[in-house]
């Protein structure tokens, strides 16, 4: 099936057994929306549901059967967590909407023990793996060699199992990605474009706004470490960002400073200067649906009228249960 060409989309939601994961009851839906992102529960949905029995949560699935010429496709769409929280009676007319989360909730609803740690030299993907598999049911798997942690994690108060998970995660430069059928991978980040957009394959709309989200961008930046303090300043006549060009100071202070090993406080604060001055450009537009592509992959555009040419890191997706299962998007630069 060509998904850069038009198709029908009809929507159904499934009920999941939490111990085969596999669908077990099908109620129709009369619309909604699913949202993905890159941080968090990285999804949720709302959808309409007017079949569901009020006051229970179930594990769900929702589908999308695509018709184009001949071809088809079924494509899960979500697999979380739903409730009812209200019912909406107009005469004969009823609403059921349902609140769905992702497949993380009970990840994030799961506080640790106080005084679980992480340790050092422990493999990061299967401590990840191992807390989000005691926590929730489906599937969690990891993809490629994880890299150890190079120092321990030890858990706050109110840490949460994905909280730590995340925590994990950035200290060894991995994430998390879901698919449709509530699958939890744990890999490395995208280092090369899983999909290019543009003249032999278009898919976006001609409508594209560009945000350039530099105004609080620092050009101060103070870094304090216990009796250790450094200032890093960009004090340059060429950099659009200094304090010269500016005609003022925008600081930024940080106290709890994670230095690399071997980093003094000096060039600490000098690399996170540059790191917040990092000018983040947010692109989004609406296009056609493509499975298996979402926030955290790359994305190559070619749209010069639109001043789009390059790659681009996907930030957040939602999905329109309706004609032709239209898509919203942002990315980043």
């Amino acid at each position: 099936m060509d998904w850069s060409k038009g198709f029908s989309a009809s929507y159904y939601m499934a009920i999941v057994d939490k111990r085969t994961w596999n669908d077990i009851s099908r109620l129709e839906i009369t619309g909604g929306n699913i949202s993905r992102y890159i941080t968090g529960l990285r999804e949720s949905a709302d959808i309409d549901c007017p079949g569901y029995k009020p006051g229970e949560e179930r594990w769900i699935r929702i589908w999308l059967d695509a018709r184009q010429r001949g071809s088809s496709a079924h494509e899960a769409l979500f697999t979380g967590l739903a409730c009812s929280p209200a019912i909406k009676i107009d005469g004969t007319a009823r609403e059921v909407p349902l609140e769905c989360y992702s497949v993380l909730k009970p990840a994030e609803d799961y506080l640790l023990q106080r005084g679980w740690y992480a340790p050092s030299e422990a493999n990061g993907a299967e401590m990840v793996r191992d807390m989000l598999r005691s926590t929730m049911p489906g599937p969690v798997v990891i993809e490629g060699t994880s890299p150890c942690l190079q120092q321990a994690i030890i858990a706050e108060d109110g840490e949460s199992a994905l909280t730590m998970a995340d925590k994990i995660l950035d200290a060894i430069g991995w994430r998390i990605t879901i698919n449709g059928m509530g699958v939890v991978t744990i890999c490395e980040q995208a280092d090369s474009p899983s999909a290019e957009f543009g003249n032999e394959f278009d898919v976006l709309e001609t409508a594209v706004e560009i945000e350039n989200d530099w105004f609080d961008c620092p050009n101060v930046f103070r870094a304090v470490s216990d009796d250790m303090t450094a200032v890093a300043r960009d004090d340059s006549e060429v950099s659009a960002l200094s304090t010269v060009v500016r005609g003022r100071e925008v600081w930024m202070e940080e106290t709890n400073c994670d230095m690399n090993d071997g980093e003094s406080i000096e060039e600490y604060a000098l690399r996170r200067l540059k790191e917040e001055q990092a000018r983040s450009t947010a692109i989004s537009y609406s296009r056609r649906f493509l499975p298996d592509i979402g926030p955290g992959d790359l994305i190559k555009l070619n749209y010069p009228a639109q001043s789009l040419q390059g790659v681009y890191k996907i930030s957040e997706q939602t999905i329109e249960l309706g004609y032709g299962a239209k898509m919203t998007e942002e990315v980043n630069a």
